[in-house]
């Protein structure tokens, strides 16, 4: 016998939630806020409207599914079961959060304060949730597929990422390191170089072109193409600037081999805590992931 559905709901805490659990009370936190010329009110308000979002969504799971709701502390040790239908309710970075620890379930995201979040992720009102979840369970939800990227270090470690993995030092001071592409190799020194995703193409990877004034094209979220962007290559007598950007495609690989004793450090999705080592002599091999995030939308 079949088992119903699970709905797996997704959230992070609400400013508000932090202010109080760093503060004790909620007149602790408006006098904090007041005192830097911030209103406690605003932030009330967001919690709100966050909080009516999970009410509707609460009602919109039908009777005979089963449910479970999670905190996005709480991602690296919850089971997945194949067939969930995951629901993020929040920022479009929640949605980066749970994408690498899926392996194709569906991935519904719900915008609770359209007015504060962007909503690329997340473009759903929470009205539509019924809808969504009925689909999504039927088949008939339209699925965009997102290419991730993945890092495989040569101790076997593995990191993986929505938007760009980052490799560099952990306070962004100077790195070094051999980067190498396709025939082309060249020893760095760099405040650091991320490889990113078309989804992370409208982020940290855009700022970084400018900066640049690149040419490179950044690619869509859906295309089977990655971006790499080196951060402020410094010329020198032993180092150079001619490997700073490039595309990774099909079984492309970008090759950084460690110079740094201490503090060399890869990490996915802007998350600095969920890092990997990377100490000298150490090797990470980075390409296109085999998982892919399964958006509905």
């Amino acid at each position: 016998m079949n088992r119903p559905p699970r709905a797996v709901v997704v959230t992070r805490p609400t400013d508000y939630e932090a202010l109080l659990a760093r503060h004790g009370t909620r007149e602790q936190a408006r006098f904090f806020l007041e005192t830097r010329a911030l209103r406690l009110d605003e932030v009330e308000a967001r919690h709100r409207r966050s909080e009516a979002a999970l009410s509707a969504l609460a009602q919109a799971v039908p009777t005979a599914w089963r449910r479970v709701r999670i905190g996005r502390a709480d991602l690296a040790s919850f089971l997945f079961e194949p067939d969930d239908i995951v629901v993020a309710v929040g920022q479009d970075g929640l949605v980066a959060n749970v994408a690498k620890y899926l392996a194709g379930q569906l991935v519904i995201g719900l915008n609770p304060d359209p007015e504060w979040n962007q909503g690329v992720l997340v473009p759903h009102r929470p009205d539509r949730a019924p809808a969504l979840l009925r689909a999504a369970a039927e088949g008939r939800a339209q699925v965009q597929e997102r290419t991730m990227v993945e890092a495989v270090l040569d101790d076997g470690q593995r990191l993986l990422a929505l938007n760009e993995i980052f490799i560099g030092h952990t306070t962004h001071q100077s790195a070094r390191y051999t980067v190498r592409h396709r025939a082309r190799s060249e020893r760095q020194s760099s405040s650091g170089l991320i490889v990113a995703t078309g989804t992370g193409a409208t982020g940290w990877a855009r700022s970084i072109a400018r900066a640049l004034a690149s040419p490179l094209a950044l690619p869509a979220p859906g295309d089977p193409l990655l971006a790499f962007l080196v951060r402020e290559p410094f010329p020198s007598v032993s180092t150079g600037t001619s490997v700073a950007q490039g595309h990774l495609e099909g079984g492309d690989c970008l090759e950084v081999v460690s110079e740094m004793n201490e503090g060399g450090t890869l990490f996915g999705d802007g998350i600095e805590i969920d890092r990997v080592q990377l100490g000298w002599g150490m090797t990470a091999r980075v390409r296109i992931a085999r998982e892919r995030l399964r958006l509905v939308v």
